[in-house]
């Protein structure tokens, strides 16, 4: 009996936690301009909390490599 409560517990518990945030790639950055802008704007609105989660640095780094892609573009290249 004192297992089935453990385990139910347990169950509730898991069934309550926040389910993780789907991690995406510089790739899918790149790819999709309004999750980029979404994602950077509750980055930097939120920098204490977000900053260094996945999906910052992820979106931070597509940011850099389009705006080097601009910057080639313009110049030619």
């Amino acid at each position: 009996m004192r297992r089935a409560a453990i385990f139910v517990s347990l169950a509730l518990l898991a069934g309550c936690s926040q389910e993780s945030e789907r991690t995406y790639t510089v790739d899918e950055f790149v790819a999709d301009a309004e999750l980029l802008a979404r994602t950077i704007s509750q980055c930097r609105d939120n920098p204490g909390e977000l900053r260094n989660t996945p999906n910052c640095r992820n979106a931070e780094a597509a940011d850099g490599r389009l705006r080097l892609q601009n910057m080639r573009k313009a110049l030619g290249g």
